[in-house]
């Protein structure tokens, strides 16, 4: 599966999913909100890095529409009736994935942001709790990417393979 993410002006950026398996996707915008590491971008680089199989991008590979919606009226129309008839429940694995990756992803942003000076201090949350090995790794990832991003113009891409 690759994941196009598209810079927009400001902290905006679009995210594009081509897979293999389930219905064409139609393309969405991001949450925004930070320069150097979009919202989805850390959740793709946390899940890679961690090996989290369940989280956003492993659901989509599976075929799952997660966050999207087909492209076809025809798909999302059926789409819409699953969700409604199944409600937004998903197995407790999936939801485990999901609460991990999102965790990372929270601890992983401010430690990347005070390496790289873009923080003084880390939050209270994370200076509590003992800071996982594979937030090191997930660091790094994101300093493979944050200046590629940053640095991009309105309209750039980044395309990675899932």
């Amino acid at each position: 599966m690759r994941v196009v993410f598209t810079k927009g002006p400001g902290t905006s950026y679009d995210i594009a999913v081509h897979r293999e398996t389930g219905a064409a996707l139609a393309p969405r915008n991001g949450p925004g909100g930070h320069p150097y590491l979009p919202h989805d971008l850390v959740h793709f680089l946390v899940e890679a890095e961690a090996g989290i199989e369940l989280g956003v991008y492993g659901r989509l590979a599976a075929g799952d529409n997660g966050l999207f919606w087909p492209a076809d009226p025809a798909e999302r129309a059926k789409a819409a009736r699953r969700r409604r008839s199944k409600g937004a429940k998903s197995s407790p694995r999936a939801q485990a994935d999901m609460a991990r990756s999102e965790e990372l992803a929270g601890i992983a942003v401010p430690v990347w942001e005070v390496r790289h000076g873009h923080a003084r201090e880390l939050p209270a949350y994370v200076t509590t709790g003992e800071i996982p090995p594979v937030v090191d790794r997930i660091v790094s990832r994101f300093d493979d990417y944050a200046d590629r991003w940053h640095t991009l113009p309105v309209g750039g891409s980044l395309t990675l393979t899932w």
